[in-house]
């Protein structure tokens, strides 16, 4: 079958060559590097877009959730400008935690992501938001659409790993979580993010 445009020809980079998605800031893509069952932490390489493994776990913990980032997004000084005592971005794509009743086992998979809240991050100085959303199908899961009907033991979950994963013991936190905010203020910041690359990388 021939395909006409050169674009199917290639793999596109999962940072830069796919969308943020066509509804957002209410539903966006998520591409998800590591699922809750992984004791390696993977991570997209920025040069070639492929999963490359960052670093095995040292310790127990594991993401409670999906955890990925939303394409052609930027934590530059936008993103910055809505996390309170952020020097700057983290220079990242925004990253995104999807909770889905069924479990999802592998990585290096795009899905529909319903925006409920987030993570005030900071993390050595920057601002490194965590997105939380729902699987936009999901049975269970799909008709959130706001943090406050997110359970508090799963969010606690969530802030608990991200103050804890890059911790080694009798070490101090690099990570600070500032607060919990709702759909509204997660939605700015996606939109933030969005600017934020357009600025960076152009359109």
């Amino acid at each position: 079958m021939a395909f006409p445009d050169p674009f199917y020809r290639w793999r596109p980079h999962p940072w830069h060559g796919l969308t943020a998605g066509p509804d957002t800031p209410g539903v966006v893509h998520g591409y998800i590097e590591i699922t809750p069952f992984d004791s390696v932490k993977y991570e997209v390489d920025k040069i070639t877009g492929y999963l490359r493994v960052d670093r095995p776990q040292p310790y127990s913990s594991q993401p409670p959730a999906l955890y990925g980032f939303v394409p052609r997004t930027y934590c530059g000084r936008r993103v910055a400008d809505l996390c309170p005592n952020a020097e700057k971005g983290d220079a990242d794509p925004l990253d995104i935690c999807v909770l889905s009743e069924r479990p999802i086992n592998r990585s290096e998979i795009l899905l529909p992501a319903r925006v409920v809240g987030g993570l005030q991050t900071i993390d050595r100085g920057e601002a490194d938001d965590k997105i939380l959303a729902v699987l936009d199908n999901d049975h269970f899961w799909g008709e959130a659409r706001d943090i406050e009907e997110i359970p508090d033991i799963l969010v606690d979950r969530l802030r608990h790993y991200f103050e804890t994963y890059k911790q080694e013991p009798g070490g101090e936190t690099r990570v600070e979580i500032q607060r919990t905010y709702d759909r509204d203020h997660a939605r700015a910041v996606v939109e933030a993010s969005q600017a934020d690359y357009a600025e960076e990388f152009g359109e």
